[in-house]
């Protein structure tokens, strides 16, 4: 039984009172399509997130489970195994993680946070939840740290104070290390902030303290007293010690390592200034950069190694960011591409008191994670398997492909591993703990991302797990190097004149077109071989847009002029540089294609390149939609002049159009001239390959060029005026005030970068905007091709190209193709506008076609071939011949049958039945803000239209009834990123860029958000703990080796007492002991938890059967005693007793 739906009433009663043709629902067709989708098949959830840590702060490392944790300046953290076992979790306050410890080989670990808090984790379950939060209040932590099998952490403070706190309970001890006690009474200056606690390896009882100022002392944790202090005239920033505990090595501001021994306590035994230029004369070397941390690791065969950070001479300037290794007598320096962050080095023991034999150095960046092998000659690094390298270049848009054909990642994977550079190192990837999950999704997913130096990369994100297969650089197609007076006459200020814009790609024919910011748009097809091309093909297509000084286009003036009329397109050029550079900068283009010879490695070679020219020295509008469909072997690209279809079979292009001529006499606006100019001429026309290239003299200046597109919107937050200089920076303000938000959108994926501007600008608080006129600045924003009825009332489908513009009107264009084969490479492809579909409230983001039962009917495609045939070339003609067209789905159905076309724009959305060309379903998405993504797409049960709103809401609506059936207020726009990147695809699946280096996956699919505990990666895996290192027979006889402490002793409540409460406030996590036993699941955890229990369980038999045995012992012995007592007393009178 249906729900009664008061919304649904009142949007009734409000479409028969509003002006506009109200929505007719007849009978027949209403009970003509059962839609099977239901609100409880969609549920929001966050996935996995992918990519580089965003300014990442601190890192650790676990030697036994082999986990690397990354801490960073937004409180997230980010825990790393094997390839593809990633986790992502944050910290609520948002507070920099300052540092990071784990409990070794226990599943915990411990966060020190900026906000001076405390945090235990619990890496035992699939999402790692808190277990236990301490808040400071009175001073602020520095440095923590947490000896290997201990429950005790040492917490330094900035006023020099160490607390100590139990990490089962998180509860403090009453033990105090005190600064004044720490230091000489005859010290009269405060010590500083602790930089550096550890204890000594071979005694658990002394603790080695390093203050700021240049102070260590040596405490002796059993007497609460300084045994030792150590004072340098240098500020010291990290200690290490020596794994025999009588030596340690201390890193100072300036650049120098002083090694101490721990009874000599005057002066350190040797000082030493790794990259300070030692002096003739004997004097002290000058000064270096400080030298950040030092690490000091032994080896049983061989000399020990120093790794250090920093410490650089004050006269490198320029120089890159090192990482210094010091070996016996060679000392290496690694240079780094980014400022280091942290290192740690990876050793075979987890003891400090055993040779520690590093094996690799992990080092983290600003931007990158390098490990490195120090167990081969030149240190190479390891090839890293994460994808961290989705920031290489910033990322400009994003498409995210899901049940793509399953022979397509192999075909990318094959291509593109022929691009992985040589010289790693040849060792496995030594971060390699946990398990991959145990999930069932198996369908191809594929991401691609353009980047802003023109790269185009294409993801493996199947199955939760992120890889790039293959790289293409779109760059190579043009000149780099510009001249001066090239340069000068462009007047363009370019920082990445290359950056990808907008990406089309046909999955089944593997065919890709991508527009650039400059104006371009490059046609790639797929091969598996290498090839030379000699001249790259390229097409100059002008296009300018002028209105009449009329008040309506109804004034005689011709829909379409003749073909010759104004054509505004010249023929593929003999050399590609055959573009004239006029006084006026007219037909040239922002970018000069290549004119050497050009090869082409396997994978996506260049087929043609479109180029938008300038006119009237004025530089061409960006591209703001494009589609391509491989079928009809058409690319259409459109901005705010018009659009043009380019035939890249033919490499011509076959209609050059601007938006008012798409209308014909039909055109519902009155459209006023901006700065009308007699000498000017509509533009427009049908162009023919063999047309010559006569254009129009003038252009005027678009009245959108502050606005339109993504190249000014850096200018208009400046407060820049109307300039003709092209600024395409795509660096745009990240955060943004919220009354700005609405006019920094740009959606990807065929959207124009602000399609939602004839609302959103006409609200805007900018009074330069309001000022122009709204008609004119009417841009294209969406195409989509189809075969469907053309015309109202058709019987027949017929190829069909569908226009969305950003005044909410769907234009219809009539494609007549030649006959596959040689006639389609002779006969011209001819398109005819015949009128508006539908209006909408809005810009138009997307459309789609369903069949007569609601199923999606999927645009046609080609199938892929070799285009690189190795035959000459009749035979190549011949392949091409013979090549199959496949054909729409739709025009399988019987004639008599109907079509719906779903059409979304940015404020509503509307399904209109074809052929009859009438609205039967109709429903506002958003009244107060604007949709930025929209999507139709095909779920396991149905078909649905997926929104994503400026207002942070994800919606979903039913096809073709339009229910609604899932709205959450899941992500506010806070910055352009999330609005460039955002896509929906297939199955419940979408992606965003939550940070420049991180991409956020989610799911709004029911079945994946139940299966989803499964699939994720487990990060503990029980692991035995390796055994100490043996004390050896001498050293125990004669009390050598290493020195335990019972600290549970010594810093427990009985011996200490309680600490001061309003000192730090403990609060339980969401994740406590309760919490942990019912969120841990899987296989792994369970068994973690049996093995725990068992170890508990024969722990207590193990104490039973001692007891046992000592009873038995017992009973033994007073057994014996009592038989002799009565073999003594057996003949003996009861009065002699």
């Amino acid at each position: 039984m249906k729900k009664f739906n008061i919304r649904k009433v009142l949007d009734g009663l409000k479409e028969v009172s509003s002006s506009t043709p109200s929505v007719q629902v007849g009978p027949q067709e209403n009970h003509l399509i059962q839609e099977t989708l239901q609100s409880d098949h969609f549920q929001l959830c966050k996935t996995v997130r992918h990519g580089f840590p965003y300014q990442p702060s601190s890192m650790a490392f676990d030697p036994v489970q082999k986990i690397l944790a990354i801490g960073t300046q937004s409180g997230a953290l980010r825990l790393f195994g094997r390839p593809g076992v990633e986790c992502y979790c944050q910290h609520e306050s948002g507070a920099a993680v300052i540092q990071l410890q784990f409990l070794i080989n226990e599943g915990a670990l411990v966060s020190a946070l900026a906000d001076d808090s405390v945090h235990l984790w619990n890496l035992r379950q699939k999402r790692p939840a808190i277990l236990h939060s301490l808040k400071f209040s009175k001073e602020r932590i520095t440095f923590c740290h947490l000896p290997f099998q201990s429950k005790w952490l040492y917490i330094g403070t900035e006023r020099g104070n160490i607390h100590l706190v139990n990490v089962e309970s998180f509860m403090l001890s009453g033990y105090v290390i005190m600064w004044n006690k720490a230091i000489e009474l005859s010290t009269k200056a405060h010590p500083g902030p602790v930089v550096h606690i550890s204890d000594n390896p071979m005694d658990e009882g002394k603790l080695i303290i390093g203050f700021e100022s240049g102070i260590v002392v040596l405490w002796d944790l059993k007497s609460k007293k300084a045994d030792s202090r150590y004072t340098y005239d240098e500020a010291i920033h990290s200690v290490a010690w020596h794994h025999e505990g009588k030596q340690f090595i201390c890193s100072h501001s300036d650049g120098t390592l002083t090694i101490w021994n721990l009874r000599g306590q005057g002066k350190p035994i040797q000082t030493i200034t790794p990259h300070g230029k030692q002096p003739k004369d004997g004097k002290k070397p000058e000064p270096c950069k400080p030298i950040l941390k030092v690490e000091y690791k032994t080896t049983r065969i061989g000399e020990p190694f120093m790794i250090l950070s920093g410490g650089l001479s004050y006269d490198t300037v320029g120089r890159r960011p090192c990482l210094t290794v010091m070996h016996g007598k060679s000392t290496a320096v690694l240079e780094m591409d980014y400022p280091i962050v942290d290192f740690l080095t990876l050793c075979e023991t987890p003891y400090a008191n055993d040779f520690q034999e590093p094996y690799a150095v992990v080092v983290l960046l600003e931007k990158d994670l390098v490990v490195i092998d120090l167990a081969q000659n030149g240190y190479p690094i390891f090839e890293n398997p994460y994808p961290l390298t989705i920031h290489e270049s910033p990322v400009t848009c994003c498409e995210y492909f899901a049940d793509c054909p399953v022979d397509l990642i192999p075909a990318l994977y094959s291509v593109g591993s022929r691009q992985k550079r040589q010289g790693y190192s040849k060792k496995e990837w030594p971060i390699s703990g946990g398990n991959w999950g145990q999930g069932t999704q198996s369908y191809p997913e594929i991401i691609i991302t353009g980047h802003a130096d023109g790269t185009v990369k294409f993801w493996d994100a199947s199955a939760m797990m992120l890889q790039v297969l293959y790289k293409l650089k779109t760059a190579k197609v043009f000149d780099r190097n510009r001249s001066k007076e090239d340069k000068g006459s462009t007047e363009t200020s370019d920082e990445d004149p290359f950056a990808i814009q907008i990406m089309a790609w046909c999955p089944e024919s593997r065919m890709l077109c991508v527009a650039g910011v400059s104006a371009n748009i490059i046609i790639y097809r797929f091969s598996k071989l290498e090839v030379t091309t000699e001249v790259v093909q390229l097409l100059e297509v002008r296009m300018q847009y002028e209105l009449n000084d009329i008040e309506s286009p109804d004034g005689g003036e011709p829909a379409l002029p003749t073909p010759g009329a104004s054509p505004q397109t010249s023929g593929p050029p003999s050399h590609p540089s055959t573009s004239s550079n006029n006084s006026d900068g007219g037909n040239m283009p922002c970018l000069k294609v290549r004119s050497t010879p050009l090869k082409q490695s396997a994978g996506y070679q260049v087929d043609l390149v479109v180029q938008l020219v300038w006119v009237s020295g004025e530089p061409p509008q960006q591209i703001t939609s494009l589609a391509l469909n491989s079928s009809y072997g058409l690319v259409v690209f459109g901005n705010s002049n018009g659009l043009a279809v380019v035939d890249y079979v033919q490499k011509t292009v076959v209609l050059n159009l601007g938006t008012v001529e798409l209308y014909g006499s039909n055109d519902p606006y009155q459209r006023q001239p901006r700065s009308p100019r007699k000498t000017r001429q509509p533009s427009g026309g049908l162009c023919d390959i063999n047309e010559g290239s006569a254009t129009s003299e003038d252009r005027c200046k678009s009245p959108t060029s502050v606005l339109m597109s993504n190249s000014n919107l850096q200018q208009f937050y400046n407060g820049g005026g109307r300039g003709a200089k092209m600024s395409r920076k795509l660096s745009l303000p990240t955060e943004l005030k919220p009354d700005l938000v609405l006019l920094s959108v740009c959606p990807p994926r065929g959207a124009n970068p602000l399609d939602h501007r004839d609302n959103s600008f006409s609200r805007s608080r900018s009074s330069s905007v309001t000022s122009i006129d709204k008609e004119a600045r009417e841009a294209i924003s969406s195409f989509y091709f189809s075969d469907t009825f053309a015309r109202k009332g058709d019987s027949t489908l017929t190829p069909c190209l569908y226009v969305g513009t950003t005044l909410g009107t769907v234009l219809a264009l009539a494609l007549t193709l030649p006959p596959a084969g040689e006639q389609r490479q002779l006969q011209p492809v001819i398109l005819s506008p015949t009128g508006m579909l539908v209006r909408l409230k809005g810009s138009i983001m997307r459309m789609a076609l369903l069949d007569s039962t609601g199923s999606m009917l999927p645009p046609a495609f080609e199938p892929w071939f070799e285009p690189n045939v190795t035959a000459d070339g009749e035979e190549r003609e011949k392949v091409r011949k013979r090549r199959p067209v496949s054909v729409s789905p739709s025009t399988s159905q019987d004639l008599n049958e109907s079509q719906y076309a779903v059409v979304c724009s940015e404020k509503q959305a509307k399904v209109i039945s074809l052929p009859s060309q009438t609205c039967i379903y109709k429903h506002s998405i958003t009244e107060a803000s604007f949709i930025l993504r929209a999507d139709v797409v095909q779920m396991s049960q149905g078909v649905s239209l997926a929104c994503f709103c400026a207002n942070g809401h994800i919606m979903t609506l039913s096809v073709p009834g339009l229910r609604p059936l899932m709205d959450v207020n899941y992500l506010p726009l806070t910055d352009m990123r999330i609005a460039r990147t955002f896509c929906f695809t297939n199955l419940g699946q979408a992606m965003y860029l939550c940070s420049p280096t991180e991409v956020q996956r989610i799911t709004y699919s029911q079945d994946t958000c139940e299966n989803l505990q499964e699939m994720l990666g487990e990060l503990f895996t029980p692991v035995e703990t390796p055994e100490a290192p043996n004390r050896g027979f001498f050293k125990g006889l004669f009390g050598g080796g290493a020195q335990s402490l019972d600290r549970e002793e010594l810093f427990g409540e009985i011996s200490s007492g309680k600490a001061n409460r309003s000192l730090a406030q403990h609060i339980p996590g969401p994740g406590g002991l309760e919490g942990m036993k019912g969120a841990a699941s899987g296989v792994v955890g369970d068994l973690a938890r049996a093995r725990i229990a068992l170890d508990e369980r024969g722990q207590k038999l193990g104490e039973l059967d001692e007891r046992t045995a000592a009873m038995m012992t017992s009973a033994d012995s007073f057994s014996k005693h009592a038989h002799e007592m009565m073999l003594k007393c057996k003949d003996k009178k009861w009065y002699q007793l």
